[in-house]
């Protein structure tokens, strides 16, 4: 397992973290203790979580991802392992702090006091706000539609809150997730200019089949001293060749749940998987393997977030810390690419 340095910070993190999306929905508090044991054990010290989790979201099951990690860190060295969690913008969440989810000074200190209870601990090392509150195209949405403005809590209350429960030893850094190139540059100006802490993070969606990261967001993370934290490499399993040619799993998650991941049921993300499936079995490795060493291989990469449901999926997802590709097959890649550029685009 290799590790990187997330910028301007102490946060060395491992270059596969662990996502939690599925405990409380898919898996038991006993299977998601299984697994951070197994991710432990390979090397894994990158913990990922959200207030909203699990996935798909729901007043019944939500703060359980974070209840069952925090069952685990109480019986663990914390200062050995790295706790990634975020605070909900608002949405259809009415559930989430009875519905208060403007992302107001007041609003982030009951999330974040509310995770750190959740979670077993007195601080939280990254703490990321989970989308943004202005209007801004998400979840697989591409076009940005000026006709939805809406009223936002300020930029500069959301940095000042993070701010203060940087002082507070609250939590360590805090991050972005879900936000635009704009966003990026807003959020670091504002907090340059006011001698706040500032994003040192941005988790995004980036996998083969949504490659948007690559333009704008790549050059402002660069210009403005960001990483990224890469989910969804698999897209939602699409890129593991298990939906390939028409297949349902029983329990895999699309089968589960039709109504969720729309954006990975799109005809252009079909086909474009079922290419990179047969390109992994020509060059004989596992299309899971292909698709996580891709989004591992990229300068802008500090980790990819990996998620299972179960141990025998996560031990595969844990091995392709080990895939290397070489340039020929990076070549091929763009080659598919250049025939089905994005077909999951959006944040």
């Amino acid at each position: 397992m290799r590790y990187h340095a997330l910028p301007d910070s102490d946060l060395i993190v491992s270059e596969l973290a662990l996502g939690t999306m599925t405990w409380g929905e898919q898996n038991t508090e006993a299977e998601a203790h299984l697994q951070l044991d197994l991710a432990f054990d390979h090397g894994v010290n990158f913990i990922d979580t959200a207030e909203m989790y699990p996935v798909p979201p729901g007043p019944r099951t939500q703060g359980r991802s974070e209840a069952y990690l925090g069952t685990w860190l109480a019986r663990m060295p914390r200062d050995r392992v790295i706790v990634a969690t975020k605070v909900a913008g608002p949405g259809r969440r009415e559930w989430v702090r009875g519905g208060r989810t403007q992302l107001t000074r007041a609003n982030i200190f009951e999330a974040a006091h509310t995770s750190l209870r959740r979670l077993r601990t007195d601080y939280i090392d990254l703490y990321q706000i989970h989308w943004p509150e202005r209007n801004v195209p998400l979840f697989g949405n591409a076009r940005f539609d000026p006709t939805k403005e809406r009223q936002a809590t300020p930029m500069l209350e959301q940095i000042e809150a993070m701010d203060a429960l940087v002082r507070a030893g609250k939590i360590r850094y805090w991050g972005l997730s879900n936000e635009t190139a704009w966003g990026v540059c807003e959020f670091s100006h504002l907090a340059r200019h006011h001698g706040l802490a500032r994003p040192i993070a941005i988790q995004n969606c980036y996998n083969l089949v949504c490659r948007t990261f690559e333009g704008d967001l790549a050059e402002a993370c660069f210009r403005e001293r960001m990483a990224l934290l890469a989910y969804s490499p698999l897209a939602m399993g699409m890129l593991t060749g298990k939906y390939a040619w028409g297949a349902r799993p029983p329990q895999a998650r699309l089968t589960l749940f039709p109504d969720f991941g729309e954006r990975y049921r799109r005809p252009g993300v079909v086909a474009a998987a079922e290419e990179y499936a047969a390109l992994a079995k020509r060059a004989g490795i596992r299309p899971a393997h292909l698709a996580i060493a891709f989004v591992r291989s990229r300068w802008f990469t500090a980790s990819t977030i990996i998620g299972a449901t179960t141990l025998e999926q996560l031990k595969e997802n844990l091995a392709a810390a080990e895939v290397r590709l070489d340039e020929d097959l990076l070549a091929e890649i763009d080659f598919i690419h250049s025939r089905y550029t994005s077909p999951a685009a959006g944040l």
